[in-house]
Protein backbone atom coordinates (compact mmCIF):
# COMPACT_ATOMS: atom_id res chain seq x y z
CA UNK A 1 0.00 0.00 0.00
CA UNK A 2 1.31 3.47 -0.88
CA UNK A 3 2.44 5.55 2.08
CA UNK A 4 0.53 8.48 0.61
CA UNK A 5 -2.75 6.58 0.67
CA UNK A 6 -2.61 6.34 4.47
CA UNK A 7 -1.08 9.73 5.30
CA UNK A 8 -3.12 12.78 4.31
CA UNK A 9 -0.59 15.31 5.64
CA UNK A 10 2.20 13.76 3.61
CA UNK A 11 -0.07 13.62 0.57
CA UNK A 12 -0.78 17.37 0.93
CA UNK A 13 2.94 18.15 1.15
CA UNK A 14 3.63 16.05 -1.94
CA UNK A 15 0.83 17.91 -3.76
CA UNK A 16 2.60 21.20 -3.01
CA UNK A 17 5.89 19.78 -4.27
CA UNK A 18 4.19 18.59 -7.45
CA UNK A 19 2.61 22.03 -7.90
CA UNK A 20 5.98 23.79 -7.64
CA UNK A 21 7.68 21.24 -9.90
CA UNK A 22 5.07 22.09 -12.52
CA UNK A 23 5.77 25.81 -12.13
CA UNK A 24 9.52 25.24 -12.57
CA UNK A 25 8.91 23.36 -15.80
CA UNK A 26 6.32 25.79 -17.16
CA UNK A 27 8.63 28.75 -16.53
CA UNK A 28 11.45 27.09 -18.44
CA UNK A 29 13.63 26.82 -15.34
CA UNK A 30 13.96 23.02 -15.42
CA UNK A 31 15.27 21.94 -18.80
CA UNK A 32 15.37 18.15 -19.15
CA UNK A 33 16.25 16.94 -15.63
CA UNK A 34 17.57 20.30 -14.44
CA UNK A 35 17.09 21.19 -10.78
CA UNK A 36 16.16 19.21 -7.69
CA UNK A 37 14.04 19.49 -4.56
CA UNK A 38 14.30 18.04 -1.07
CA UNK A 39 11.80 18.48 1.76
CA UNK A 40 12.14 17.38 5.37
CA UNK A 41 9.01 15.29 6.12
CA UNK A 42 10.13 13.83 9.45
CA UNK A 43 7.22 15.37 11.36
CA UNK A 44 4.73 13.83 8.94
CA UNK A 45 5.83 10.22 9.48
CA UNK A 46 5.49 7.73 12.30
CA UNK A 47 9.21 6.92 12.22
CA UNK A 48 8.81 3.14 12.00
CA UNK A 49 8.23 2.79 8.25
CA UNK A 50 10.01 -0.31 6.87
CA UNK A 51 13.08 0.19 4.71
CA UNK A 52 13.14 -0.94 1.09
CA UNK A 53 16.92 -0.68 0.94
CA UNK A 54 19.94 1.10 2.45
CA UNK A 55 22.57 3.18 0.62
CA UNK A 56 25.81 4.60 2.00
CA UNK A 57 26.45 8.33 1.94
CA UNK A 58 29.85 9.78 0.95
CA UNK A 59 29.88 11.90 4.12
CA UNK A 60 28.31 11.63 7.55
CA UNK A 61 25.38 13.67 8.90
CA UNK A 62 24.93 12.53 12.52
CA UNK A 63 22.76 15.54 13.39
CA UNK A 64 20.25 14.45 10.74
CA UNK A 65 19.97 10.89 12.06
CA UNK A 66 16.37 9.71 11.90
CA UNK A 67 15.30 12.61 9.68
CA UNK A 68 13.21 11.73 6.64
CA UNK A 69 13.15 13.61 3.34
CA UNK A 70 11.26 13.57 0.09
CA UNK A 71 13.91 13.94 -2.61
CA UNK A 72 13.44 14.21 -6.36
CA UNK A 73 15.11 11.38 -8.25
CA UNK A 74 18.35 11.47 -10.18
CA UNK A 75 17.79 12.00 -13.88
CA UNK A 76 14.09 12.76 -13.30
CA UNK A 77 12.32 15.62 -15.04
CA UNK A 78 10.37 18.24 -13.11
CA UNK A 79 7.47 17.89 -15.53
CA UNK A 80 7.25 14.23 -14.48
CA UNK A 81 7.62 15.07 -10.78
CA UNK A 82 4.63 17.38 -11.26
CA UNK A 83 2.48 14.55 -12.61
CA UNK A 84 3.75 11.59 -10.57
CA UNK A 85 5.92 12.70 -7.63
CA UNK A 86 6.32 9.27 -6.05
CA UNK A 87 7.39 7.68 -9.32
CA UNK A 88 10.03 10.37 -9.80
CA UNK A 89 11.20 10.84 -6.24
CA UNK A 90 11.72 8.90 -3.04
CA UNK A 91 11.22 9.26 0.68
CA UNK A 92 14.44 8.46 2.50
CA UNK A 93 15.47 8.35 6.15
CA UNK A 94 18.99 9.00 7.45
CA UNK A 95 20.27 6.06 9.48
CA UNK A 96 21.17 6.38 13.20
CA UNK A 97 24.88 6.66 12.41
CA UNK A 98 24.21 9.38 9.82
CA UNK A 99 26.40 7.69 7.22
CA UNK A 100 23.66 6.12 5.07
CA UNK A 101 20.01 6.45 4.17
CA UNK A 102 17.11 4.05 3.93
CA UNK A 103 14.49 4.31 1.19
CA UNK A 104 11.14 3.97 2.93
CA UNK A 105 8.61 4.85 0.19
CA UNK A 106 7.28 4.08 -2.32
CA UNK A 107 9.86 2.40 -4.53
CA UNK A 108 13.62 2.25 -4.97
CA UNK A 109 14.06 5.52 -6.86
CA UNK A 110 17.63 6.80 -6.58
CA UNK A 111 17.58 10.35 -5.17
CA UNK A 112 19.27 13.25 -6.91
CA UNK A 113 23.03 12.90 -7.29
CA UNK A 114 23.25 16.16 -5.31
CA UNK A 115 21.71 14.51 -2.22
CA UNK A 116 24.85 15.05 -0.07
CA UNK A 117 24.73 18.75 -0.93
CA UNK A 118 21.04 18.92 -0.06
CA UNK A 119 21.64 17.19 3.27
CA UNK A 120 24.47 19.63 3.99
CA UNK A 121 22.06 22.55 3.40
CA UNK A 122 19.42 20.99 5.67
CA UNK A 123 22.06 20.33 8.32
CA UNK A 124 23.43 23.87 8.15
CA UNK A 125 20.07 25.65 8.26
CA UNK A 126 18.04 23.35 10.52
CA UNK A 127 18.24 25.78 13.48
CA UNK A 128 16.27 28.32 11.42
CA UNK A 129 13.39 25.90 10.90
CA UNK A 130 14.35 25.28 7.27
CA UNK A 131 12.62 22.23 5.82
CA UNK A 132 13.01 22.82 2.07
CA UNK A 133 15.92 23.07 -0.35
CA UNK A 134 14.96 23.97 -3.92
CA UNK A 135 17.50 24.25 -6.74
CA UNK A 136 16.48 25.45 -10.20
CA UNK A 137 17.71 27.45 -13.21
CA UNK A 138 15.76 30.75 -13.47
CA UNK A 139 16.55 32.26 -16.86
CA UNK A 140 16.77 35.96 -16.00
CA UNK A 141 18.69 35.42 -12.76
CA UNK A 142 21.23 33.15 -14.43
CA UNK A 143 21.65 35.72 -17.22
CA UNK A 144 22.67 38.39 -14.70
CA UNK A 145 25.33 36.13 -13.16
CA UNK A 146 27.14 36.22 -16.52
CA UNK A 147 28.03 39.87 -15.88
CA UNK A 148 31.22 39.96 -13.82
CA UNK A 149 30.54 43.22 -11.98
CA UNK A 150 27.26 41.82 -10.65
CA UNK A 151 29.19 39.17 -8.74
CA UNK A 152 30.96 41.73 -6.54
CA UNK A 153 29.72 41.90 -2.92
CA UNK A 154 26.54 43.89 -2.52
CA UNK A 155 25.91 44.61 -6.21
CA UNK A 156 23.38 42.11 -7.54
CA UNK A 157 21.40 41.72 -4.33
CA UNK A 158 20.93 45.49 -4.07
CA UNK A 159 20.00 45.74 -7.76
CA UNK A 160 17.32 43.06 -7.45
CA UNK A 161 15.91 44.64 -4.29
CA UNK A 162 15.62 47.97 -6.07
CA UNK A 163 13.51 46.85 -9.03
CA UNK A 164 10.19 46.43 -7.17
CA UNK A 165 9.26 46.88 -3.49
CA UNK A 166 8.01 43.30 -3.21
CA UNK A 167 11.51 41.91 -3.66
CA UNK A 168 12.79 43.73 -0.58
CA UNK A 169 9.79 42.39 1.38
CA UNK A 170 9.65 38.80 0.10
CA UNK A 171 13.43 38.24 0.07
CA UNK A 172 14.43 40.25 3.17
CA UNK A 173 17.83 38.57 3.62
CA UNK A 174 18.87 39.30 0.05
CA UNK A 175 20.91 36.92 -2.08
CA UNK A 176 24.29 35.31 -1.66
CA UNK A 177 26.66 34.81 -4.59
CA UNK A 178 28.79 31.71 -5.16
CA UNK A 179 31.44 31.81 -7.91
CA UNK A 180 31.27 29.02 -10.46
CA UNK A 181 32.03 25.58 -9.05
CA UNK A 182 31.53 22.12 -10.51
CA UNK A 183 27.82 21.14 -10.17
CA UNK A 184 27.29 18.65 -7.38
CA UNK A 185 30.77 19.21 -5.96
CA UNK A 186 31.65 19.49 -2.30
CA UNK A 187 33.19 22.91 -3.00
CA UNK A 188 29.83 24.16 -4.28
CA UNK A 189 27.98 22.75 -1.28
CA UNK A 190 30.42 24.26 1.21
CA UNK A 191 30.36 27.69 -0.44
CA UNK A 192 26.56 27.62 -0.54
CA UNK A 193 26.33 26.64 3.12
CA UNK A 194 28.48 29.63 4.04
CA UNK A 195 26.17 31.97 2.13
CA UNK A 196 23.09 30.46 3.78
CA UNK A 197 24.34 31.79 7.11
CA UNK A 198 23.05 35.22 6.07
CA UNK A 199 20.76 34.57 3.09
CA UNK A 200 17.81 32.39 2.10
CA UNK A 201 18.61 32.42 -1.63
CA UNK A 202 22.01 31.78 -3.20
CA UNK A 203 22.89 32.41 -6.84
CA UNK A 204 25.43 30.14 -8.51
CA UNK A 205 27.46 31.86 -11.21
CA UNK A 206 26.50 30.69 -14.72
CA UNK A 207 24.39 27.88 -13.27
CA UNK A 208 21.26 28.59 -11.24
CA UNK A 209 20.03 29.33 -7.76
CA UNK A 210 19.12 27.60 -4.53
CA UNK A 211 16.53 28.66 -1.99
CA UNK A 212 15.73 27.36 1.48
CA UNK A 213 12.54 27.88 3.44
CA UNK A 214 9.95 26.42 5.76
CA UNK A 215 7.85 25.09 2.89
CA UNK A 216 8.21 24.60 -0.85
CA UNK A 217 5.78 27.39 -1.76
CA UNK A 218 7.81 29.89 0.26
CA UNK A 219 11.05 28.82 -1.43
CA UNK A 220 9.47 29.08 -4.88
CA UNK A 221 7.99 32.52 -4.13
CA UNK A 222 11.41 33.93 -3.26
CA UNK A 223 12.98 32.65 -6.49
CA UNK A 224 9.99 33.77 -8.54
CA UNK A 225 10.10 37.29 -7.10
CA UNK A 226 13.85 37.61 -7.65
CA UNK A 227 13.52 36.43 -11.24
CA UNK A 228 10.76 39.01 -11.80
CA UNK A 229 13.15 41.73 -10.64
CA UNK A 230 15.85 40.38 -12.95
CA UNK A 231 13.38 40.34 -15.86
CA UNK A 232 12.38 43.97 -15.16
CA UNK A 233 16.02 45.01 -15.24
CA UNK A 234 16.72 43.11 -18.47
CA UNK A 235 13.55 44.45 -20.11
CA UNK A 236 14.54 48.04 -19.30
CA UNK A 237 18.04 47.47 -20.67
CA UNK A 238 16.59 45.92 -23.83
CA UNK A 239 14.42 49.05 -24.23
CA UNK A 240 17.60 51.11 -24.22
CA UNK A 241 17.78 52.62 -20.74
CA UNK A 242 19.24 51.84 -17.32
CA UNK A 243 16.42 51.55 -14.75
CA UNK A 244 16.90 53.85 -11.76
CA UNK A 245 15.30 51.52 -9.22
CA UNK A 246 14.45 52.32 -5.62
CA UNK A 247 17.10 54.29 -3.77
CA UNK A 248 18.48 53.41 -0.33
CA UNK A 249 16.10 55.80 1.43
CA UNK A 250 13.12 54.09 -0.19
CA UNK A 251 14.50 50.64 0.63
CA UNK A 252 15.10 51.74 4.22
CA UNK A 253 11.48 52.92 4.34
CA UNK A 254 10.32 49.46 3.37
CA UNK A 255 12.58 47.93 6.02
CA UNK A 256 11.17 50.19 8.72
CA UNK A 257 7.54 49.66 7.67
CA UNK A 258 7.76 45.88 7.41
CA UNK A 259 10.35 45.31 10.17
CA UNK A 260 12.91 43.90 7.73
CA UNK A 261 16.64 43.32 8.28
CA UNK A 262 18.79 46.36 7.37
CA UNK A 263 20.84 46.60 4.20
CA UNK A 264 24.09 44.68 4.57
CA UNK A 265 27.22 44.88 2.52
CA UNK A 266 27.17 41.34 1.12
CA UNK A 267 23.47 41.11 0.19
Amino acid sequence: MSLLSTNSLLAATLADIAEVAGYLWEKGWAERNGGNISVNVTDLLAGNEPALGTTSLPCCFPSLAGNAFFVTGTGKRMRDVARRPMENGAIIRVTPAGDAYETIADRLVAPTSELPSHLAMHDHARDRGVKVVCHTHPTSLVALTHRREFLLPGVLGHLLWSMIPETRIIVPRGVGIVPYALPGSRALAEATSRELASHDVVLWENHGCLAVGQDIIEAFDMIDTLDKSAAIYLTARAAGFEPEGLDDEQLDGLAATFNLPPLVGDS
